[in-house]
């Protein structure tokens, strides 16, 4: 079928002649045949959104179907590689075409000529359902690539290729059922706008460890879970977002660069390749896939690139493997949307974003989920995704809609960061609704006193931030000890604890034994205080600079796998107390 341009505006293209056509099927446009997608189909009419820049496209060329919607090639080769918003190969792109990207290339995606070495785990005659593993591939080093039956399928095993090396091309089963003869290869294709389907949802009960100590004690995040990163510019969202690709325990990374400035996109191209993964002391691009979709490429394909992380994610999720993404950032993407929608001239909602702005940010985020897949895996997809909003205000639509959906809210905080306190997260801006569900978790696996500690040391920080309202008006001065210490104890919690040091090979990321620890350093010295200010006790004698100074810098002195030097710091405090007390009294 085929049909025939009438108009164009700029990534917009109207044809004529679509009857036959369906709605959301890729199609190739005009003489250099670039992928579009429609959108709207009225009868013979449809208008086609353009994932390829459309200059020189004239009136009367010909539009042609593809007879499948948008969609990916998922198999080996994946890991490790740089695509763009559909899923090209950006360094065999560079390679051919030094530095472009030209129009027409087409859909090209997965290296189709690489052998892999092909383990078949099944024999002929096995009754093999849907999602189940019928070969698997050693893609790198840390991860096993397993091969499933496409969700939509189920069969007899009619013939299987011996193991040896294949491209993804190759057939290496062939399976019968009552539709006929169906031949598995190393790859299958499936639309980006489908969420792949599971055997069951479960509930969340297992946090994604980051390192990072803001977030795993007070505001922590889950596997399967969501959560938003809104920030002003400057306040380190693409900065805290690297911490979490490198550090969290997710098994993949899947790092969205969507509408981001090219520099910053530029700096996750070239230190990733560079950074050896902590958990195998190998590239930690063997275990991570990047979409860089810049915001000087074509708009339509920004929109598709959250699409196209989100399935590759629930792609390696089915395997059995814990996936993290990182959307930087989801304000690009919506204002793509917005672009794409005001070319559609349709009725415009809040600060011309469109109308289903809301539901669009929601199919994405809900397709984040702690599984059982159709193999009997477990697996999970975690969405973190950055939020832009324009001088940083927070009551912008992106923001707030993005707020609605997902559990985790980190706030950066612009007075923070400039104040080169990172994570710059805002304490009382920011929450976590995973708290009741990894209660348990945290109290088996960290403390059973985890979360009350957590709890107090949160409303210290409440309290000093009422106390400094205070302090601007009629100065410290003015203020009782035991109001005295809040302030100062509060400043050892923020300088010692939340503020962290990306750069500190000790700092950079801390596991949640030692978190617990330090925090219980901070709490007691606390709790000693207010019993010395209670028998009258001066705060200047209370704040001993030596054991300050010790709060303040055990998180370089005292190395991960050494936490006996934090309980000798926390007796020392509580010698220090005991007979200072004893002298006053």
């Amino acid at each position: 079928m085929e049909g025939r341009i009438i108009g164009v505006n700029g990534p917009v293209i109207k044809a004529e002649g679509m009857k036959g056509f369906k709605m959301r099927e890729m199609v190739t446009v005009g003489s250099k045949k670039l992928i579009g997608e429609i959108i709207i189909l009225e009868e013979d009419f449809a208008t086609i959104q353009v994932y390829e820049e459309t200059g020189g496209l004239k009136i009367g060329e010909k539009v042609i179907s593809t007879g499948n919607p948008l969609s990916l090639k998922l198999g080996p080769g994946l890991l490790g590689s740089i695509f763009d918003g559909i899923e090209r190969p950006l360094e065999k792109i560079n390679e051919d075409s030094d530095g472009f990207i030209p129009e027409g290339i087409g859909l090209i995606s997965i290296d189709e000529e690489k052998l892999w070495e092909v383990k078949v785990t099944v024999n002929i005659g096995d009754e093999l359902e849907a999602g189940q593993v019928y070969a698997e591939i050693q893609e790198t080093p840390s991860i096993t690539h397993k091969l499933m039956v496409p969700p939509d399928l189920q069969g007899k095993v009619k013939d299987i290729k011996p193991n040896g090396k294949y491209n993804i091309e190759e057939v290496i089963v062939t399976i019968e059922n009552n539709d006929g003869v169906h031949e598995l290869k190393l790859y299958q294709l499936w639309p980006v706008r489908k969420p792949r389907p599971v055997k069951e949802k479960k509930t969340i009960f297992r946090p994604l460890i980051t390192g990072q100590r803001i977030i795993d004690m007070f505001f922590p995040l889950a596997k399967g879970g969501t959560c938003a990163i809104p920030g002003g510019f400057g306040t380190g969202k693409t900065m805290t977002q690297h911490q979490l690709a490198k550090w969290s325990d997710a098994d993949i990374i899947v790092y969205i660069g969507c509408g981001e400035r090219g520099n910053e996109m530029t700096e996750v191209l070239e230190d990733f390749p560079k950074l050896i993964d902590p958990r195998t002391n190998l590239a930690l691009m063997n275990r991570t896939i990047l979409i860089a979709n810049t915001s000087n490429m074509p708009v339509a394909a920004r929109e598709a690139s959250i699409y196209t992380g989100i399935t590759l994610a629930e792609y390696f999720r089915d395997m059995g493997y814990h996936v993290a993404i990182m959307a930087d950032s989801t304000s690009r993407w919506a204002e793509a949307l917005r672009e794409i929608s005001g070319r559609l001239e349709e009725m415009p909602a809040e600060e011309g974003y469109p109308a289903y702005l809301p539901s669009r940010i929601a199919e994405f985020y809900e397709r984040a989920g702690y599984v059982d897949t159709l193999n009997e895996e477990e697996g999970s997809v975690t969405v973190i995704g950055a939020v832009s909003p324009a001088g940083g205000d927070f009551s912008e639509p992106v923001t707030q809609n993005t707020k609605r959906f997902v559990s985790a809210f980190l706030g950066l905080d612009k007075k923070l960061a400039y104040a080169r306190h990172y994570p710059a997260i805002n304490w009382l801006a920011s929450y976590s609704g995973y708290l009741p569900l990894l209660r348990e978790w945290y109290e088996e696996n960290v403390a059973d006193d985890i979360f009350n500690l957590r709890a107090d040391m949160l409303k210290l920080l409440y309290e000093e931030d009422k106390l400094l309202e205070i302090v601007k008006l009629v100065g410290e001065d003015v203020l009782p000890d035991d109001q005295r210490l809040i302030i100062e104890v509060a400043k050892a919690l923020k300088v010692g604890f939340l503020q962290q040091n990306a750069y500190n090979a000790v700092d950079t990321y801390v596991p949640l034994d030692k978190q617990y620890k330090m925090l219980k350093v901070i709490n007691n010295f606390y709790k000693q205080g207010v019993k010395a200010v209670k028998i009258g006790i001066p705060i200047a004698i209370i704040m001993d600079r030596d054991l300050i100074e010790r709060i303040y810098k055990m998180k370089y002195n005292i190395p991960n796998d050494n936490l006996n030097e934090i309980d000798e710091l926390e007796k020392d405090i509580t010698n220090y107390m005991n007979n200072l007390i004893a002298k006053y009294r």
